[in-house]
């Protein structure tokens, strides 16, 4: 009793190596736009981090969500996960909700669905369906499986279209639920557990 351990020893209980258990943290905002995801902004602008709880502790935003864009945004300090759900390889999909001015044809749908160029390079096929529409606008829940910046709003750029409102509405089926704008959550096991399995 009462030896001191570094973290370099190695401690067994009756031929058990003992290993610490590591504790992650978890959140889903909420997030509106008039936010930058980032730790500080270096043009003192309003960021993610100061609608956290005060006992969030050292967590940081899973991707990003610009400065106009609502919705779904994780933050953990779990960097595996991170790293998982936000290395293009994993092809994670993610939803939104986007409302452009005016309507869409079918030609331009199906430019988005197998991919646009950007940059020089064809993103990836989306899927692409329409919820609802009148003579003012369209809305349409858009899913995408990488992040390059701004995509989804260029994405309706390269097909003559403007999106004046933009929300991430699911990580995979992970989503919002009934969370108001603003407003953080801890995921629960479970929702931590899909998350880790996409």
């Amino acid at each position: 009793m009462g030896d001191d351990v570094s973290e370099r020893d190695e401690i067994s209980v009756d031929g058990e190596i003992v290993r610490r258990k590591q504790t992650h943290s978890y959140f889903l905002m909420n997030k509106p736009k008039g936010y930058v995801c980032t730790v500080k902004d270096d043009k003192d602008r309003k960021t993610v981090m100061s609608l956290l709880p005060d006992d969030a502790g050292r967590v940081y935003p899973v991707g990003r969500l610009d400065y106009d864009t609502e919705g779904l945004l994780l933050f953990t300090d779990d960097g595996d996960l991170a790293f998982r759900l936000t290395h293009p390889k994993n092809e994670i999909p993610k939803t939104y909700l986007v409302r452009i001015e005016g309507s869409i044809g079918e030609k331009e749908l199906n430019r988005l669905r197998s991919g646009v160029e950007l940059d020089g390079k064809l993103t990836g096929k989306s899927k692409v369906k329409v919820v609802e529409t009148d003579k003012q606008f369209t809305k349409l829940h858009v899913t995408i499986n990488e992040g390059r910046n701004r995509q989804v709003r260029r994405m309706f750029e390269a097909v003559g279209k403007q999106v004046d409102f933009l929300k991430r509405i699911r990580i995979g089926d992970l989503g919002l639920g009934s969370l108001e704008r603003g407003k953080v959550r801890r995921l629960t096991d479970a929702e931590v557990f899909y998350l880790s399995n996409l």
